[in-house]
């Protein structure tokens, strides 16, 4: 029987599941992972439903199956096999497997997402089990519609859309990438609570240029080149024309592109879908609220400082971009903002007279603006560093150790205490070490990284090292995205959500330096950054009515906050009522 003939959701008024109506009976039921209960099926469901036979007779709790799910997690043998249990356990019993992730979120987000979802990328064919969400590719896309309203059914309400090109720091991983589509949807319901069934990863497989895949006879994905220029773009077109059609008020995240298509993308739909590209307004929003934090604890202004970001890819134009929007809304024109942010790439500092790609180019200083740019040795970092007077110091080149000693000397100069970002993923290619900055800086250093790194000793105490994860802001943002109506995502949004998480940051935890919340918060900050968007939405005049919910916001803040919290979806066993009759 087709998942969708198998159930029927019934809402309350917020747009949240109340109960299911069951509309099969049997090995039907249990097959199905959105209403499958396994051993805590009741004894009256389980006659109800037509599973008696089909499970042993005692009958489990949820708590149960946590903890009986929790020590067999915990006796894989790594991390990568923890993922694969985890992800199985998912394709079994939705409800069990985020009720398990949510008991100790900063145990098993390491799993189901970075790190270690860079290995399942790269293993994916090989340890494939069952498929989850959609892959497009040449043969099929033009069907792209019909296969879309296969999910009507299932409201779906967030997509994360990947082209697999540009995956994590691993590259291009062909049909593997959908992984990545499956780790952000957990998270998506781990801190917005939006139910894992409104949710749908998308593999656009475009070919892949990674000879390993190509020659690998058991490689899953489309076996060719990947498709170019015109192509290309007619191929993301006619995805995009459909998703559309099917789900106009559904939420279109864009994931690990290659860094011209993921900022020819996001432009090119901005007004024509309701989406946003993770890797470049995440990145930016989670770093800025990373700077806001920063500059909170040591009473200083977004528009007396000057940045750096060093590497001038996705993510590091993403920042800049984002502390352009948020020096203007603090009064600064655009010239401005832009003339205090300086970006470089594996060619040195970005300038007007150099042939860039598209979208360096807003980011590019005249030279002529420069004088010191002609004295001798002003190409090194750290010389750059100390003519600039960088004050925050960015890092999102996956260049190991380009953060020396030097380097945070020379910001010590410009400043009593610097900011320094080493964003870079995984934790061999960040651009410092937390332990050597404090040192180098006699602790003088605020300092947040991209990677998690073990707390450091201060003032006699251990303390944790913040993490700069873009987790902490598109859950939120999707769900205020949602909850406000807004028909487009605004570049101000994700300036609201940088300062939600910036004000979440405790006070023990600021004036010890440390600039983000803790992961574990991640529900409640979720909430926060939502709330931010909505109002922020409101703001700008994009707001509309909810397309999920019978109770409106009519654009007051306190009724968007009611119905943000009412949308949101708590991991655990809804109430099964039984349609099968009805169905007959």
């Amino acid at each position: 029987m087709p998942f969708h003939s198998s159930y029927r959701l019934h809402y309350n008024e917020f747009g949240n599941t109340r109960e299911i109506e069951i509309l099969a009976r049997g090995i039907d039921v249990y097959d199905n992972s959105f209403i499958n209960k396994g051993t805590a099926f009741t004894q009256e469901e389980r006659e109800l439903f037509a599973l008696h036979g089909t499970l042993p007779p005692s009958i489990r709790s949820l708590a149960n199956q946590m903890a009986n799910s929790r020590q067999t997690c915990a006796q894989k043998s790594s991390d990568l096999e923890k993922f694969i249990y985890l992800r199985s356990l998912f394709d079994r019993n939705v409800a069990l497997a985020h009720a398990l992730i949510a008991s100790d979120l900063e145990r098993y987000l390491p799993i189901i997402y970075t790190p270690t979802v860079g290995e399942a990328c790269r293993h994916y064919s090989s340890m494939f089990r069952k498929a989850n969400g959609l892959f497009f590719y040449p043969g099929n896309i033009d069907r792209a519609e019909e296969i879309l309203r296969r999910f009507v059914p299932r409201q779906i309400r967030v997509a994360v859309v990947t082209d697999n090109q540009g995956i994590l720091g691993i590259g291009d991983q062909g049909v593997g990438g959908i992984a990545i589509c499956l780790g952000k949807l957990m998270l998506y319901t781990q801190g917005a609570g939006i139910a894992p069934w409104h949710c749908l990863p998308i593999s656009l497989d475009v070919g892949t240029d990674n000879p390993e895949l190509l020659n690998d006879d058991n490689y899953l994905g489309w076996r060719h080149p990947r498709l170019r220029d015109d192509d290309y773009v007619a191929f993301v077109q006619r995805f995009a024309l459909a998703f559309k059609a099917v789900f106009p008020h559904a939420l279109c995240q864009w994931e690990d592109f290659s860094k011209q298509n993921a900022f020819a993308i996001r432009d090119a739909y901005l007004h024509r879908l309701i989406s946003f590209n993770d890797d470049i307004q995440g990145t930016g929003a989670v770093a800025l609220a990373a700077i806001l934090a920063a500059l909170r604890s040591k009473g200083e202004k977004l528009g007396d400082q000057v940045f750096l970001v060093h590497g001038a890819g996705a993510g590091g134009i993403g920042i800049a971009e984002q502390l352009a929007v948020a020096l203007q809304e603090e009064g600064l024109d655009e010239t401005a903002a832009r003339a205090r942010i300086f970006t470089v790439d594996r060619r040195g500092l970005v300038t007007t007279d150099r042939s860039l790609e598209p979208y360096k180019k807003k980011f590019a200083h005249d030279p002529a603006t420069l004088p010191w740019l002609r004295e001798t040795g002003a190409g090194s970092l750290a010389e750059l560093v100390r003519k600039a007077g960088v004050t925050v110091l960015i890092g999102t080149s996956g260049q190991a150790d380009a953060f020396g000693r030097e380097l945070v000397q020379a910001m010590l100069a410009n400043t009593a205490r610097p900011v320094i970002l080493p964003l870079s993923n995984p934790t061999g290619q960040s651009e410092a070490r937390p332990a050597e900055l404090a040192q180098w800086s006699q602790g003088r250093a605020l300092v947040a990284t991209g990677s998690p790194f073990p707390p450091l000793l201060s003032q006699g105490r251990m303390v944790r090292v913040g993490q700069c994860n873009n987790v902490f802001i598109f859950p939120g943002v999707g769900l205020g995205v949602l909850a406000s109506g807004a028909a487009e995502v605004r570049p101000e949004f994700f300036t609201a959500a940088a300062r939600a998480v910036a004000d979440r940051v405790a006070p023990a935890d600021l004036a010890a330096g440390v600039l983000l919340p803790e992961v574990g918060e991640l529900r409640e900050v979720s909430r926060a950054v939502a709330v931010a968007v909505g109002e922020s939405a409101i703001k700008a005049g994009v707001a509309g009515p909810c397309a999920v919910s019978t109770y409106q916001h009519h654009n007051d803040p306190t009724r968007l906050a009611r119905l943000i919290d009412g949308m949101r979806w708590r991991p655990g066993y809804l109430p099964l009522v039984n349609g099968y009759a009805e169905q007959l």
